[in-house]
């Protein structure tokens, strides 16, 4: 399982952390990835994959203290904000 953090917009955002399989993550964030904005998971992949993952992804909420690291990032609501995000991937001596 990996540890995502969902970045809502909303100002009552609690920045909550949710588990995915790896077959999840992998089609989340292929190539390395580590930081999305689901507009453009969504367009990757389609609104129905995407919505058939979440169905289930939702069902998973960890709390943070329970956290064993964080594998990604996944912004909602702010798809301005990919003209501001560093590069995800980095080479690992």
């Amino acid at each position: 399982m990996k540890n995502i953090l969902i970045v809502d917009g909303a100002m009552n955002a609690t920045f909550s952390v949710f588990q995915a399989t790896d077959e999840e993550y992998a089609i989340l964030f292929p190539n390395g990835e580590e930081i999305e904005v689901i507009e453009d998971v969504i367009d990757r992949v389609g609104e129905a994959v995407a919505d058939e993952i979440f169905a289930s992804v939702w069902e998973r909420p960890i709390l943070k203290r329970e956290v064993q690291g964080i594998h990604a990032t996944l912004i909602y609501d702010e798809p301005s904000r990919r003209d501001y995000l560093p590069t995800s991937r980095r080479e690992v001596d």
